[in-house]
């Protein structure tokens, strides 16, 4: 089934014989795993992991002899974010020290709050929806907050730790300046452990943060177009993941094979079908950093393009298992935008693969992956996707592993992917624009 699969991708481009060969899926298997191998940790952003995941794709682009970017000498786009670290805490109840986890959210470098000679709020939060709407108004306040977090939520303090790291800043200047629309009030999370601080109690809180410089690293090569080399279609991922999350002693790596070690795989496999071709445009390759916290790769990349020579861009964003439409399908963000998705299904006449409109409006997926920047500035940029996002039981947890992957489905999304691009590659269909909504 797989093989004749793949075969009917392959013909419905007959008329582009030039393009007309097999994704493998033993390479597909091959460069998955390397990515969300524990080796790479996780690939969070200036991390160890991230450095080698990117010398990896690095390497890979290579082989595909790929180009660098025009006016660059090298695959590398590099740029730095700043963010708050908090380095020391401590926390006294009534003059006795406290073995408390203490979190502080906002923008201060320094807490040394009293109860007694402050006014701060104080809330006492013993369920989820509590604890998240709390943290979600934390940008809000109009007052310095403690949170007292029941004991009984302790599973979600790597979330809230996780949460204020993924904080960043484009200058340190940033921090300490207060901008009119944000607060200057900050919120400190403090977990029990069976220890509180009562109505009557006298409690002193004590926290220092330094600013800590990151590297962030995006991966771009490119094939330059013959007669059209300044009208680009892109393909892209982001290749960082959550890195490591607290598990008492189990599994602590989030491997991310699927968001988005599969979606780099396909990057990479496509760089490789696309190799030594002679295309009518310009066929950029992108593997992203920062997606994860807050889109970074692809707003640095999008501000060194001009949008109006991108003529599309395939954003891809976890295609490991099968959508809720079955195999050999999978859905794009924005199809109603423009008719870039009714394209790529005419170019699959033949075959049995489908792609399907977003079938998660409410989850806002379109502006949620690296598709949203280019998006906004008009270029019919679409995520193509799989995931079940309102059930997959994996999503940003140690458990999104290369097993829970199906690896012939991923190669068959890769090909249609590759199969249905050729037009636009090619300069027989141009999709439609975006309504733009940034200058």
């Amino acid at each position: 089934m797989k093989k004749s699969i793949l075969l009917l991708l392959t013909c419905a481009i007959s008329g582009y014989s030039t393009y007309a060969q097999v994704i493998k899926e033993k390479e597909v298997k091959r460069i998955v795993s390397t990515l969300a191998d524990d080796d790479m940790m996780g690939r969070q952003p200036g991390t160890p992991g991230a450095f080698k995941a990117a010398k990896f794709i690095e390497d890979e682009f290579a082989k595909a002899k790929l180009l660098p970017l025009e006016g660059n000498t090298r695959y590398r786009q590099e740029f730095k974010k700043y963010q708050l670290i908090q380095n020391s805490s401590s926390i006294t109840i009534n003059g006795n020290a406290k073995n408390l986890d203490i979190v502080v959210v906002g923008k201060a470098r320094s807490i040394d709050w009293k109860k007694d000679t402050a006014k701060i709020k104080e809330v006492h939060v013993n369920s989820p929806s509590l604890l998240f709407g709390m943290m979600r108004k934390a940008g809000k306040l109009k007052e310095n907050t403690v949170l007292w977090v029941d004991s009984s939520l302790a599973k979600y303090q790597s979330y809230i730790k996780m949460g204020v790291s993924e904080k960043y800043y484009n200058d340190p200047a940033d921090i300490d300046n207060i901008e009119p629309n944000e607060t200057p009030y900050n919120l400190v999370v403090v977990l029990e452990n069976g220890t509180t601080a009562g109505e009557n109690d006298n409690w002193e809180i004590k926290a220092q943060r330094n600013i800590v410089e990151t590297p962030f690293t995006n991966i771009v090569g490119m094939i330059r177009g013959t007669t059209k080399p300044e009208e680009y279609v892109v393909f892209s991922a982001h290749y960082d993941h959550l890195g490591i999350i607290p598990n008492a002693g189990k599994d602590s790596i989030a491997n991310g094979a699927d968001d988005d070690a599969s979606g780099t795989t396909a990057v990479i496999e496509l760089a490789n079908y696309f190799s030594g071709k002679k295309p009518v445009r310009s066929i950029i390759f992108v593997a992203f950093t920062g997606e994860e916290t807050g889109g970074h790769g692809s707003q640095y990349f999008s501000r060194k393009l001009d949008p109006n020579k991108v003529v599309a861009m395939f954003n891809i964003e976890m295609i490991g298992k099968e959508s809720k439409f079955g195999k050999n399908s999978a859905f794009i963000t924005g199809y109603e935008k423009s008719d870039f998705g009714k394209i790529l299904q005419n170019n699959l006449n033949g075959s049995t693969f489908k792609f399907y409109p977003d079938p998660y409006p409410e989850q806002n997926l379109f502006y949620r992956s690296d598709n949203a920047t280019l998006a906004r500035f008009g270029v019919p940029a679409h995520t193509i996707s799989t995931t079940q996002i309102d059930k997959d039981q994996y999503y940003h947890t140690v458990g999104d592993e290369v097993s829970t992957l199906d690896m012939s489905n991923i190669t068959a999304i890769i090909q249609a992917i590759a199969t249905s691009s050729v037009s636009i590659v090619n300069g027989t269909d141009t999709p439609t624009r975006i309504k733009q909504t940034q200058e």
